[in-house]
């Protein structure tokens, strides 16, 4: 039997370097409906949902036709949002989690990720992952590095540069936010120990890759930017513009 898929995206109101980032206009549409507009897109969810913690978003996004659910305030992460949600809509077997502030995110990275997931049944989750460009410096810790095998399983995430080394030649890659869980395996996230990696690196990816279980990495070849600060959203608009989605 075919699993059906469950996007989510996840929004939260607060946020101490962009207060009410979902709302942020993007020529006359806000960040989350770009979204949900560009995640509709692919052709792997069978149903697409926002999670948030504020009815000011709840009702942005039932005002442009979108599916919303109103989820506690108190989530530490956005994982524990997730599973509020896996929670309520059981029926549904892979979880994709799709990062809120990502408006320009190409459908091709969602199917990615799940078609990796549904090729590997035994790998509780995968996530994605694109080679550095050369503008971009594998020192800075904002960029999370991401090595695997041949098999495109994960061995290690790091806010360091891995491989270390700073041969010209080395090839680095930048770990995208996005995630595909296997429900059974989201629901019980947070019964996995304690990770040292985890509270060393501040990745909570990790505790699942220490607790012995396995992330596979989808490699794309590009990624849209994803907006962290308003000094982003600046370059978002100037995208959006350059491509023709705004005016």
């Amino acid at each position: 039997m075919t699993k059906k898929v469950l996007g989510v995206i996840p929004a939260r109101y607060a946020s101490t370097r962009f207060p009410a980032k979902p709302l942020a206009m993007i020529g006359n549409k806000t960040m989350v409906e770009w979204t949900f507009i560009h995640s509709l897109k692919s052709k792997s969810i069978d149903h697409l949902v926002v999670a948030t913690d504020h009815e000011e978003i709840k009702n942005t996004v039932e005002k442009f036709g979108g599916n919303v659910i109103l989820t506690r305030e108190d989530h530490p992460t956005g994982t524990d949002r997730l599973i509020e949600v896996c929670e309520k809509l059981l029926e549904f077997e892979i979880i994709v989690n799709i990062q809120g502030d990502e408006p320009g995110i190409e459908h091709e990275l969602i199917d990615g990720v799940v078609a990796l997931k549904k090729k590997h049944e035994d790998w509780e989750m995968t996530t994605a992952a694109v080679p550095f460009i050369d503008s971009e410096d594998p020192k800075d810790p904002n960029k999370v590095k991401v090595v695997f095998d041949h098999q495109y399983k994960a061995n290690y995430f790091s806010r360091s540069p891995i491989p270390a080394s700073f041969k010209k030649e080395a090839k680095y890659y930048r770990h995208l936010g996005i995630y595909c869980y296997e429900k059974n395996f989201l629901l019980q996230y947070h019964s996995l120990p304690q990770s040292s990696w985890e509270e060393a690196e501040s990745l909570e990816q990790l505790r699942a890759l220490q607790a012995g279980r396995q992330i596979g990495v989808y490699l794309a070849n590009k990624a849209n930017l994803g907006v962290d600060t308003p000094a982003d959203l600046l370059v978002v608009q100037a995208e959006f513009k350059k491509l023709g989605l705004i005016s």
